[in-house]
């Protein structure tokens, strides 16, 4: 998929970024809310996406015209500093977050139109959700976190799925403990597992491998990607590990609210070199304005 929006600087030396249209910050939005993603090969899409927090001088513009799209079946990092918009996007994509304008379109349909119980439902039914925390509710064996969101649905669990998903990710036997009884790595494997359950549309993983070692990092990347190109799922993840991306089909970088590259089979010393780089422009663009001021 292409990104539109026109990068802010120029992509690294090496790394290839798709052909980009202009996309101003001037660009209104569609005057009418889209119906229906216009490829059908399209999980989510961001139009002319605005996010700000607060107004007038002390307004933060945390997403600025933002346009994209995410391939069915693809795993997508979305890398940047603290600060540069990726969660903010993140957040709106999967219905966590309102946005100032634009719209968002989850499988053809705009959910910046949907009530709150029409986006609860929405992330109960479509939407997985892996966090850096692994957010397991303590007093509940393994079994019983991974199969919460369809007991919160009323649904009743695969036991053939359930199965399949813990002897893949390798917590089968552990299925019993309570999460104080796992080690950080299973924590989030049962949390991988609580994601994939009810079979969403789409998994959005924020900064999967950041509470864990380098070992458990690799195990828990290498099962994200495993669902991926064996059962054809779609992976949203955002990261600050150029390691974590280079697992990923397509990687983003994001700065100050905006898409700057978009790259293709990334791998780790290139996303290390571009983020270095966005890093490096974003402290002199700051001394600049010291300077001016």
């Amino acid at each position: 998929m292409t990104n539109t929006t026109a990068p802010a600087t120029a992509p690294a030396q090496g790394i290839q970024t798709p052909g980009m249209q202009p996309q101003g910050i001037g660009v209104p939005a569609p005057q009418t809310a889209p119906t229906a993603a216009p490829y059908p090969d399209i999980a989510v899409q961001a139009i002319d996406l605005v996010k700000d927090y607060g107004e007038g001088d002390n307004a933060v513009h945390a997403l600025r015209h933002v346009n994209v799209a995410f391939e069915r079946g693809k795993f997508t990092a979305i890398m940047g500093p603290s600060g540069s918009g990726k969660s903010t996007l993140m957040h709106a994509l999967s219905g966590l977050d309102t946005v100032t304008s634009g719209h968002v379109l989850f499988g053809g349909q705009d959910i910046t139109q949907f009530n709150d119980k029409e986006l609860t439902l929405l992330r109960r039914t479509n939407i997985g959700f892996v966090f850096q925390s692994f957010n397991l509710l303590p007093m509940f064996t393994a079994e019983q976190n991974i199969l919460m969101p369809l007991t919160l649905a009323g649904k009743k669990p695969d036991t053939q799925w359930l199965q399949t998903l813990t002897t893949q990710l390798g917590i089968a036997d552990r299925l019993q403990h309570r999460p104080s009884e796992l080690s950080g790595g299973q924590q989030q494997r049962v949390a991988i597992a609580r994601a994939f359950i009810a079979h969403p549309r789409v998994v959005f993983a924020d900064e999967p491998t950041g509470a864990l070692d380098t070992i458990s990092s690799a195990e828990v990347m290498g099962m994200l990607r495993r669902f991926v190109k064996e059962m054809g799922q779609t992976v949203i993840m955002v990261t600050h590990d150029a390691a974590a991306a280079s697992y990923a089909d397509r990687a983003l970088v994001f700065a100050d609210g905006r898409i700057v590259a978009d790259v293709a089979n990334p791998t780790e010393e290139g996303m290390t070199e571009l983020v270095m780089r966005q890093r490096q422009q974003a402290t002199a663009v700051l001394g600049n304005t010291a300077v001016a001021d």
